[in-house]
């Protein structure tokens, strides 16, 4: 019996263990380590910050939900991983246990997520800063708080990401849906709105742009009279202002600034594990490149940028592409314990993203997500309507119900997206844009 244990239930965590849940038989056991006890879903946090639903319509228990479907779990903090010795040390939240425990394993699927680097700039961070952040469910909370609180006296509101972000698109969607609401209350002639971006223009993404993105995200803001400021960067934050590099100031009374990204610091403390930001080096099979016990998926996934922008961006790592490398790391075990027989898989990093701007929304398609060294990718389209909004709230709702089911990708989800030329998932072969040296290593 081989013990696989996934660090992380998030967007990439939980359905990784659901997904070896799936293609191991039960002789091998599947643990879930989580910190947290319940299940966020991460992109619906805009709306809570906003009060426009409340946290727990898009929560799940996980030690109520994982366990029905033959997976361990484990509510505990991952305080150190040794991967020569296979193991894994944690502070369990659980009152009959005291001290750590350590917790042998065969394979790990790092699935964490990421640390936010709050302490890059002074006086980033709701906790020990001036800003708001809706990255996750703590923040979205004191955001809430927060906003409930500005509209009672409302003034400047500031949105944008700092220099080093990687996941823009939350900024746009809050930036436009702050718009909407303060338009439904009557107060928007009130509220001036400035978006700081460190993009080197609005609509890069950090992937280089795609189908017309930037004059899109341009006329958006444009339409909603927010001033737009490109390739800027932020220096630090007072309460009520926004300090750039370039010495300008812009007062603000409300200010949510996406971070940088980085990984835990247990996995920064690992030699040899991780890059300088605590991103996980990967084959293409999503395993690390020394230790072969050691598989990656989602943000904590090192992913090199598009291209070098004026002030530093990063690459994001969206929700499709984290249930992608899901389905490809549990084939690959599978592979590995002789549970499965032919070739090794790699995820395909396509991504479709859904945000909702109030009174309209817009669908990204990029396949796939990090385009080509000329550029270019096989499609990319943007499609914008009402129709997007609702389709992402029918997503969040689809979503949360696959997670309670104990899916990853079902049959027909699966099969929906072959249709339309998205196949998550390809066998690897031999190929020139493969080094020999990581096909020897994954053979």
């Amino acid at each position: 019996m081989a013990r696989v244990a996934v660090i992380g239930a998030g967007l990439s965590g939980l359905p990784a263990a659901y997904e070896l849940r799936h293609v191991l038989p039960r002789e091998h056991q599947v643990t879930l380590i989580s910190n947290q006890p319940k299940f966020t879903f991460i992109p619906s946090l805009p709306w809570i910050a906003l009060g426009l639903k409340p946290l727990d319509s898009i929560q799940l228990d996980l030690a109520k939900t994982v366990t029905k479907h033959g997976i361990e779990f484990i509510l505990a903090a991952v305080t150190a991983i040794d991967p020569k010795s296979h193991q894994i040390v944690m502070d369990e939240f659980a009152p009959q246990r005291q001290g750590d425990r350590l917790l042998d394993y065969d394979y790990v699927v790092i699935a964490t997520g990421p640390e936010l680097a709050m302490d890059v700039l002074a006086g980033l961070g709701p906790d020990n800063g001036y800003t708001h952040s809706i990255c996750n469910p703590h923040h979205a909370l004191l955001a809430s708080k927060a906003w409930e609180e500005f509209l009672d006296n409302p003034g400047p509101v500031v949105v944008g990401a700092c220099p080093g972000a990687s996941c823009f698109g939350p900024a746009y969607e809050f930036a436009f849906l702050i718009h909407h609401v303060l338009k439904q209350k009557g107060l928007r002639s009130r509220v001036p709105i400035t978006f700081i971006t460190s993009e080197p223009y609005a609509g890069h993404l950090g992937i280089g742009g795609m189908a017309g993105s930037r004059w899109l995200i341009r006329k958006f803001m444009a339409d909603r009279e927010i001033e737009l400021m490109e390739n800027t960067a932020i220096s630090h934050f007072e309460p009520d202002a926004v300090h750039l590099v370039n010495g300008q100031s812009i007062t603000s009374k409300f200010t949510m600034v996406l971070p940088p990204f980085r990984g835990p610091k247990f996995l920064r403390e690992a030699v040899g594990l991780t890059d300088a930001k605590g991103f996980i080096p990967v084959l293409p099979t999503y395993r690390h490149p020394d230790f072969a016990s050691i598989y990656s998926v989602g943000v904590v996934t090192q992913l090199k940028a598009v291209e070098q922008t004026p002030i530093p961006t990063g690459a994001p790592k969206v929700g499709l592409m984290s249930e992608e490398m899901a389905i490809a790391v549990a084939q690959n075990i599978a592979l590995e314990l002789g549970v499965t027989s032919g070739s090794h898989t790699r995820p395909t990093l396509q991504a479709i993203c859904f945000a909702d701007f109030g009174d309209t929304g817009a669908l990204f398609l990029a396949d796939p997500l990090l385009p080509d060294p000329s550029g270019k990718r096989k499609r990319a389209l943007i499609y914008n309507g009402l129709w997007v909004s609702l389709i992402k709230a029918f997503f969040e709702r689809y979503f949360l119900t696959k997670m309670r089911l104990g899916w990853t990708i079902p049959w027909f989800e699966y099969w929906g997206f072959r249709a339309i030329g998205l196949p998550l998932v390809e066998p690897i072969v031999p190929d020139v844009s493969i080094p020999n040296a990581e096909l020897a290593q994954i053979k």
